[in-house]
């Protein structure tokens, strides 16, 4: 790509099609290759190239140089893991770009004489680029023409303020339209645009983070130094208690007790899960532009929405009009018609311009609208200059106008000034002659779920803050309209610039009126410093910084580009009643990954506390490595496929990993004591010491000749071990659903029929006389009843559970 070219093209027509056709052969456009997901090949290697999946894959090929290939199953689990991991995400990419590309960023450009709306990446070198309000501006260029073009430009900059831009300016990729309107040709695109260039990363939002990734990643580094340390202590064990046996037992002993080191399907169902919330959410046409924003609402206890779009239908109707100061009506209606006939017309002027006819005036001169001003203004011939905005910023202090204004506001009408001025503009700045002409009042309708949602957050201890630039007595007035208690509303340019006053202001303050787009931005950073995590809604540009730094962005689907593109959740049909789907899906998330994350850790505990009272009491390893595939396929594996992907509305509070360590280290030692102990006592039972279990075991092969002595103590710890892990199970699902019960009682019944069928028994290599189930299960009854103290013990700091678990 070059940042310079023949335009061929005029101001008015654009590009032709062949000229765009000549740009995209040579890659002069605007894609530079930015994906909204990872392509086939990094999911292929996400999901197969693990640290994890490195160890089982080197374990697995030593234990099949043993011969005893039946202790392979570990592999059979490792490639279906990789396997659903693949597929699971493979569809929900799948699901997901469709989605994002339906509502990728748009630009409008000038081709063959004609505007049409194309998607941003497909901008060529030359296009003639039609910049209005709201518009993200997608490459670099100089401006043709500008009709009170502003732009934001923090992104680049860091300075708050818009900025004004008139024709031959020149302006850059990664700003915002603000207000007005222009044209400019494209001079640098892709790559050589300014902000893909030198400041990507200015541009770039910071990532949403995630406790329960975070978590994840701590505990898997926690577990992998575990595995380093106690690797060589469980082959040198192992090798002293059962080397005369030869190698392959060696192998066999300490290829079983780092599988159980292994959480290998905690990651894949902890991605799955958020994949699948992420797909679901766009059922009910919410886009999750980043996966962990599923998890971060529900962890969110503050939500600042705006009025408009969110308590209301966002759409405005002109009302009433009575001129004041003897202004006529007719002329008056004239003034708000031409004010309305503006191709840049803002939604106050949108709905004047849908019931007033435009009177035909000639327009000289405009200052468009913007958050900040609060007011817009037009210049006509033979036809004075005219403004429409805020009464506060228009009327002067002492105006008697101020206090009718004030009853309509209480009243729920949005009211705006209409004033005239002989003066005519210069430059952004009100005229100093500038007459009150007339009142406007306009309606807006309630959204008819806005009550609900607003208990909803209520009911869940949510706070609320209403932020608005509307007048505060009007966002009050809508406010207990919906069912909220407002308070006293807060006029927020009388507030302190003061972090700790604002802050203040904050704790006790729900409406806040007239607040302009950087005091969005500091609502959000006082209310992170006092400790919340923050989630706010919005349409605008002027709310794209603060979408940008809040904990979760929420932008509507009919809203700016800008907003959109920083926003981590976009609700594609604006409707702010979908939130609490998004709040219980991310719960969903958390409840379950915590439910299956205990299950993983405590495997991972009770073969770290087996291995360490082996190598002690100079033990062989309890278990083969088929013994614990099946443990963990019926108590850990399956279950947990379902139960992270099962409904749940336990509320989030913070500790995700503390709360895991607390129930499922202890938990994990329980069930590997009680599993030593079933060992020592099966041996004893059948007549052997523990120090000679070394000398009568040999590997054991389906159909194999065993000697008992060895098959006898395994067979009576696998026992036990399913025994507590069932009842970590059991604990962990509740409350309990029928499906859970059906699920669990599914596992059982499989765990059974591996020690009846004659074929089962053969092929995992157990023999258990009745004798030894009854001790086996007393070991494993008593380790149940540990597990159930001690999760009453850690429940004092778990969510507690609701009917939707």
């Amino acid at each position: 790509m070059t940042t310079t070219g023949e335009a061929h093209t005029d101001h008015q027509t654009g590009l032709t099609r062949e000229q765009v056709a000549e740009r995209v052969a040579r890659g002069e456009v605007n894609d530079v290759g930015e994906r909204t997901s990872r392509s086939i090949g990094e999911i292929v290697r996400a999901n197969v190239l693990t640290r994890f999946n490195a160890i089982l894959g080197a374990l697995f090929v030593l234990v099949m140089t043993t011969g005893s290939f039946v202790d392979g199953l570990f592999g059979i689990i490792l490639v279906l893991n990789s396997a659903i991991g693949i597929t699971q995400e493979y569809l929900a990419k799948r699901k997901l770009d469709r989605l994002a590309l339906l509502h990728a960023p748009t630009t409008r450009v000038v081709r063959d004489g004609r505007t049409t709306e194309v998607p941003t990446r497909e901008v060529v070198l030359d296009d003639l680029i039609d910049l209005r309000a709201g518009d993200e501006v997608p490459a670099d260029g100089v401006l043709l023409t500008s009709e009170g073009l502003e732009l934001g430009e923090a992104n680049l900059t860091g300075e708050s303020d818009p900025v004004q831009h008139p024709a031959g300016d020149e302006i850059l990729s990664g700003t915002s339209v603000v207000a007005g309107s222009g044209r400019y040709h494209a001079k640098a695109v892709g790559r050589d645009a300014y902000v893909n260039r030198t400041a990507a990363e200015a541009r770039r939002f910071t990532r949403t983070h995630s406790e329960i990734q975070a978590s994840i990643n701590t505990l898997l580094r926690y577990i992998t130094w575990v595995i380093v340390v106690a690797l060589p202590l469980q082959v040198w064990s192992q090798w002293t208690v059962v080397g005369d046996q030869g190698w392959q037992s060696v192998v066999l002993r300490s290829s079983a007790g780092v599988v159980g080191l292994v959480p290998e399907g905690l990651v894949l169902l902890t991605s799955v899960a958020f994949l699948l919330a992420a797909v679901q959410l766009t059922r009910d046409q919410v886009l999750v532009q980043q996966l962990p924003a599923v998890e971060g609402l529900a962890r969110v206890d503050v939500v600042c929405l705006d009025k408009t779009g969110t308590l209301t239908v966002g759409e405005i109707a002109f009302e009433d009009v009575r001129p004041v100061a003897g202004a006529g009506v007719d002329e008056v209606r004239c003034a708000l018609g031409a004010l309305a006939d503006d191709p840049n017309a803002n939604g106050t002027l949108a709905a004047v311009g849908a019931a007033l006819d435009p009177p035909g005036w000639h327009r000289t001169a405009t200052v468009p609208f913007n958050s900040q001003r609060k007011w817009s203004a037009a210049c006509f011939d033979d036809h004075e200059t005219w403004v429409l905005g805020a009464p506060e910023v228009l009327l002067s202090d002492g105006d008697p106008l101020r206090a009718e204004v004030a009853d309509l506001a209480r009243r729920g009408r949005r009211v705006v000034l209409l004033a005239r001025s002989a003066e005519q503009l210069a430059g952004p700045d009100l005229p100093a002659d500038l007459t009150p002409a007339a009142v406007v009042t306009l309606t807006e309708q309630i959204r008819p779920d806005a009550r609900e949602t607003l208990a909803f957050f209520a009911d869940e201890g949510v706070e609320i803050k209403i932020i608005s630039g509307d007048n505060p007595e009007t966002v009050a007035a809508v406010a207990r309209e919906v069912g909220l208690d407002p308070g006293a509303p807060v006029d927020a340019r009388g507030l302190s610039d003061d972090p700790e006053e604002l802050r203040e202001v904050l704790r006790r303050t729900m409406v806040f009126g007239r607040v302009t787009p950087e005091q969005k931005r500091a609502f959000v950073h006082a209310l992170q410093a006092d400790g919340h995590v923050v989630a706010m809604t919005g349409d605008g540009v002027n709310d794209a910084l603060a979408l940008k730094d809040a904990d979760i962005g929420v932008a509507m689907g009919n809203g700016a580009q800008a907003t959109k593109a920083v926003a981590e959740l976009v609700l594609l049909d604006g409707r702010f009643a979908h939130l609490p789907k998004v709040l219980a899906e991310g719960r969903r998330v958390i409840g379950n990954v915590e439910r299956v994350a205990n299950l993983f850790v405590a495997k991972n505990a009770m073969s770290l506390v087996a291995i360490l009272a082996a190598a002690l009491a100079s033990l062989p390893f309890p278990f083969l490595p088929r013994h614990l595939t099946l443990v963990s396929t019926l108590t850990i594996g399956t279950p947990a496929l379902f139960l992270a992907l099962g409904p749940n509305r336990q509320r989030y509070l913070p500790g995700f990993l503390a709360r895991i360590l607390r129930f499922a280290v202890p938990a994990g030692g329980i069930a590997g004591l009680a599993v030593i102990a079933s060992y020592v006592l099966s041996g004893r039972g059948h007549g052997v010491p523990p120090e000679e279990f070394s000398a009568r075991c040999e590997i054991a092969r389906p159909g194999a000749a065993l000697d008992l002595a060895c098959v006898q103590p395994s067979t009576g710890a696998t026992i036990t071990l399913l025994v507590v892990f069932f009842w970590i199970l059991v604990v962990l699902a509740r409350p309990f659903r029928w499906w859970k019960v059906g699920l669990i009682g599914a596992m059982a019944v499989l765990a059974v029929l591996a020690f009846a069928l004659p074929a089962a028994n053969g092929f995992f290599g157990f023999h258990a006389p009745w004798t030894l189930v009854w001790q086996s299960l007393a070991a494993g009854l008593v380790g149940a009843v540990l597990i159930e103290a001690l999760y009453r013990w850690a429940g004092r700091s778990r969510p507690p559970q609701t009917s939707g678990g």
